[in-house]
């Protein structure tokens, strides 16, 4: 590790967690860059050669285990040939997961055939977004205050992923049969290396770190990086939130390993912004709300309408609407629905019933229309920045941009980044755009993402 070079390869469950834990490097003064499909090691060398980080953007958080069986093993593949001493599978930082859509456990499994690893370490925890796992359980903050997971009014009743366990052992017993051990804050508090051990007697196949503040990150990222990194001579494998960049980002900054004082240019404003939201999340129709209070023009997608595949009038519609705002001057927001209770959800649900389609389906189509919807707006009416909210609609608009790779910009909030595309059409390369996972970001993120920001936070 002494020599600088690449110090670390990630996979992303989705981009939005990609780009956050993109950022949480980037805050560190890591040069890092996410590819939307694993790299060759000549193009990282290539076109990237100042990198330490190399990331892919998956899209395994909405994938089946049967699918993540066939995607996973090849990307693992991919990043095995970069020289780097880890590969961490970075996961959403509340667990989202179940035994059939997202696996935290199977990806687990098939990393099992594709590393030499005898224990995979968990850093589920990320304190500098509001996450937070003490004896196993995770707790998650929202604008009302910190919640057990399986008590967090958002995560309770996730549409796909709805969390009904806070204890985060139990909770991956029903994806994975593997074992596991736990090094609690008692531990970390008292001797980290001697808990670790007792944990290890039991030669658990995972072990989990809880994290209660940064204190403790620092410690877990000691542990982390010389007792797994630095201990093989095989690639290590380590599952976790950003938590886990934030905590060996600690490490390395302690040990010069990656010293350097980030540096970012001012965030200039924009005449226009152009946001596509497809988060029900609270947080999200807050900062719609504000968004439409500062003057932007919102735009309302009927999903009862979009996911019907035998007509495209409904995004032509939407598309139309849009594009006037824009040419008049007009930043806009275009939405699929406002929060959790928002109609829009329980109707199109109903809808996608009546044509027989599936729920992930009906996610992954209205994805792609949304895309399809963006690429047209920037087609007709080219812009500078643009914003993108809602993990699993960033994953599926970004590839009707042809980007291949991102780069961040502008620590605008935690996790969400502005950044840089690299794209292989002329007219989306440079774009600057913000991928926002639907739980992240202040109520103004929207209004700042087009006014610009001369510090970042």
């Amino acid at each position: 590790m002494s020599d600088h070079g690449l110090l670390l390869a990630f996979y992303g469950d989705d981009i939005t967690g990609s780009t956050d834990a993109m950022d949480a490097l980037s805050r560190a003064g890591v040069e890092t860059v996410l590819f939307l499909d694993p790299p060759n090691p000549s193009t990282v060398e290539r076109e990237f050669a100042d990198a330490q980080v190399v990331g892919v953007a998956g899209t395994s958080r909405s994938m089946t285990p049967a699918e993540m069986n066939d995607a996973l093993p090849p990307a693992f593949e991919q990043l095995a040939e970069l020289p780097a001493p880890v590969i961490h599978y970075k996961i959403c930082s509340t667990f989202d997961s179940a035994p059939d859509i997202g696996s935290i456990g199977r990806a687990i499994d098939v990393a099992a055939d594709a590393f030499e690893t005898e224990s995979v370490p968990i850093v589920p925890a990320a304190p500098a977004l509001g996450r937070y796992v003490v004896f196993g359980n995770m707790f998650a903050a929202d604008e009302d205050g910190v919640y057990r997971l399986d008590r967090h009014p958002t995560m309770s009743e996730h549409p796909v992923t709805p969390m009904d366990e806070s204890d985060l052992r139990r909770h991956l017993a029903e994806q994975t049969d593997r074992s596991m051990g736990l090094v609690d804050v008692l531990g970390l508090e008292a001797d980290p290396e001697a808990s670790l051990a007792d944990v290890r007697e039991d030669d658990p196949d995972i072990v989990f770190f809880d994290t209660l503040d940064e204190e403790h990150q620092a410690t877990v990222g000691r542990l982390v990086w010389e007792e797994y990194a630095e201990a093989t001579e095989s690639m290590a494998f380590a599952v976790g939130s950003s938590g886990f960049e934030y905590a060996v980002t600690d490490y390395w900054s302690n040990a010069g390993i990656a010293a350097e004082t980030p540096t970012f240019e001012t965030l200039d404003p924009v005449d226009r912004l152009l946001v596509v939201s497809g988060s029900a999340s609270p947080v999200t129709k807050t900062q719609i709300e504000t968004a439409l209070a500062a003057g932007f023009t919102g735009v309302r997608i009927d999903t009862a309408a979009l996911v019907d595949p035998a007509t495209d009038d409904e995004r032509e519609r939407v598309r139309d609407e849009a594009l006037s705002a824009l040419r008049s001057g007009d930043s806009v927001v275009v939405y699929t629905a406002l929060g959790p209770g928002d109609n829009a959800v329980a109707e199109t649900k109903a809808r996608a019933d009546e044509l027989a389609d599936a729920p992930e389906d009906v996610g992954r189509y209205i994805g792609r229309q949304q895309g399809q919807l963006l690429r047209e707006l920037l087609e007709a009416e080219p812009l500078d920045r643009i914003c993108v909210a809602g993990g699993d609609t960033c994953g599926h608009v970004t590839p009707h941009l042809d980007v291949y790779a991102l780069r961040s910009r502008f620590p605008l909030a935690p996790g969400s980044p502005i950044c840089t595309a690299h794209a292989a059409t002329e007219r989306f390369d440079g774009l600057k755009i913000a991928l926002k996972g639907g739980q992240l970001g202040g109520s103004d993120f929207f209004v700042r993402a087009r006014d610009g920001a001369d510090e970042w936070n």
